[in-house]
């Protein structure tokens, strides 16, 4: 009895320390301090846009150019994939305009880089490039038949000719890859590359796009740079992504001391958020990180507490989805008599930090599916639009100044983890919604919480079963005489993420989406929702 008492309280003792280890404030200070060298490595190529590979890299910085979604498990051994759902054209596209463009993110693995930047990227360049050197090879092929009657230039052609021979289409992978990894990934680059060609997307505005093929390069907190040899980006002979990992790779506990707190480094801090932040998004914490930081361990709770609640106040005022948010915070056991830690300053590097108010996270944009008359974004958007006809709210929030009517519509859905049949069960009314009035000329917005997965998928089954292939609403006819298929589906999932480039459909999400389909007629699937499939594999 003795000897279980003594294991329970040595138990008990060792989650204490964990859990005093992993607290908010360790959390953020980490995150802070590693955001430092994000900021220095971006100087080196100042023209060079940042973007936040989502979720966990958008912690990492107070300002990004746009965000992007690669996977890590698309990366993990045996189980590499070329996600067509998650094709990221709108990052090779901002290279290609800006000569290359660095990538953000973290790992708490211990390891210096996340399989998302080990292999997921990697497999992508190559991907792309491939298909790209196909399509240039195909176009040189024409100009070589037809040089004679097309306009084009003995310079243009020879400059086409060259492309399409020296474009590299080598599969780039880091060091500690190994060469029965990297033989197994290259094994599936003509699959790949295949259905890519096939998915629908949009490789000859790509290959006007490149002058350059795609190539990553890794940069880490253990990188050696030589700041008085650092090449001029437009030097290479290819257009760099430049994958900056932010957190140092330890595999020891740091301890780290200021002048006035003793703080835990935690590497990849930033990943798993709802585990830790209670509440706190990255541009709340950016907006106010003087004072969270300022606030030292022990008040850094109740910090935080007070600023998400005032958040969420401010947008409970205008209509926004506010949702409630309980944080507990820590006893000031100890430190009630000493009320100046609540004033003290900062050092003077955290003083210095330059914050952007209008954070990347916001989520405010529209975005317009060519001229479909069919838009995706946020409700906290919609709150705020006057330029569409109608409204399809998919948020568990109604939008409090919209009456139900014609042209505005409130089906509240939730992610497939919660409700594995909630989109299914609401998309007969939706698409129904939508023909009524699309068929009437009028412009749709579909929204919900994010913009990036419920909308996504409601826009998806509505594009498939009320438009034709070439985007023209034809109110069913075209569904009506085929059969849709799971490739089919990825292809007009292609199209919409050629538009709304947030767009993070998840697997449940759209499998319910492909079984409401499967019907096979508008006036079926309007009638009763058919069983759900796999779209995703």
């Amino acid at each position: 009895m003795e000897d279980e008492t003594t294991k329970l309280s040595i138990y008990r003792a060792a989650r204490t320390i964990k859990r005093r280890d992993n607290s908010l404030y360790n959390a953020l200070r980490s995150i802070y301090e590693d955001s430092i060298f994000v900021g220095e490595i971006s100087q080196l190529w100042p023209d060079l846009p940042l973007l936040a590979n989502l979720r966990c890299g958008l912690w990492y910085f107070p300002k990004f150019h746009s965000t992007c979604y690669f996977k890590s498990t698309d990366g993990h051994n045996n189980n590499w994939s070329f996600n067509t759902s998650r094709l990221n054209l709108h990052v090779a596209q901002l290279a290609g305009q800006k000569g290359g463009c660095f990538i953000v993110d973290s790992t708490r693995k211990g390891k210096r880089f996340p399989d998302s930047m080990s292999k997921t990227i990697p497999i992508w360049t190559c991907v792309l490039n491939r298909s790209i050197h196909k399509h240039l090879s195909k176009m040189h092929d024409v100009a070589e038949l037809e040089k004679g009657v097309l306009s084009t230039t003995d310079e243009q052609f020879q400059n086409e000719r060259q492309n399409s021979v020296d474009w590299d289409c080598s599969l780039h992978l880091p060091l500690w890859v190994s060469e029965t990894e990297r033989a197994s990934i290259e094994d599936r680059l003509e699959e790949w590359t295949k259905q890519l060609d096939e998915s629908g997307a949009d490789i000859a505005s790509l290959a006007s796009c490149l002058k350059k093929p795609l190539r990553p390069l890794w940069i880490s907190q253990k990188t050696v740079i030589w700041l008085n040899e650092v090449p001029d980006h437009d030097s290479w002979d290819f257009t760099p992504i430049i994958l900056v990992s932010a957190s140092s790779a330890t595999g020891v506990i740091q301890h780290r001391t200021t002048s006035e707190f003793s703080w835990r480094y935690i590497p990849g801090a930033g990943d798993d958020e709802e585990s830790w932040a209670k509440g706190l998004s990255p541009n709340l914490f950016w907006n106010h990180a003087y004072d969270i930081i300022n606030s030292g361990p022990e008040l850094c709770n109740q910090k935080v507490a007070n600023i998400v609640e005032k958040d969420r106040v401010y947008r409970a005022q205008r209509g926004q989805n506010a949702p409630q948010v309980i944080v507990k915070s820590k006893k000031l056991a100890g430190n009630l008599a000493h009320p100046s830690l609540e004033e003290s300053t900062l050092s003077a590097d955290i003083s210095n930090i330059k914050i952007d108010l209008k954070s990347c996270d916001e989520g405010c944009a529209i975005s317009w599916l060519g001229s479909t008359n069919l838009a995706v974004g946020t409700s906290q958007a919609a709150a705020n639009l006057s330029n569409v006809n109608c409204i399809l709210n998919c948020d568990q929030e109604s939008i409090s100044f919209l009456p139900e009517t014609e042209a505005y519509l409130h089906l509240p859905m939730v992610i497939s983890k919660l409700d594995r049949f909630s989109l299914l069960n609401n998309l007969p009314s939706a698409v129904n919604f939508a023909k009524s009035n699309l068929s009437n000329g009028k412009s749709l917005l579909i929204c919900c919480q994010n913009g990036e997965d419920i909308s996504v998928c409601v826009c998806l089954a509505i594009l498939t079963s009320l438009f034709d292939d070439q985007g023209t609403f034809d109110g069913g006819k075209s569904f009506n005489e085929t059969r849709i298929t799971k490739w089919e589906m990825r292809r007009r999932l292609v199209l919409i993420c050629n538009f709304v480039v947030n767009a993070r459909p998840s697997r449940g999400n759209l499998k319910q989406v492909f079984g409401f389909l499967s019907g096979g007629r508008v006036d079926s699937v309007l009638q009763q929702p058919s069983d759900c499939g796999d779209i995703d594999r």
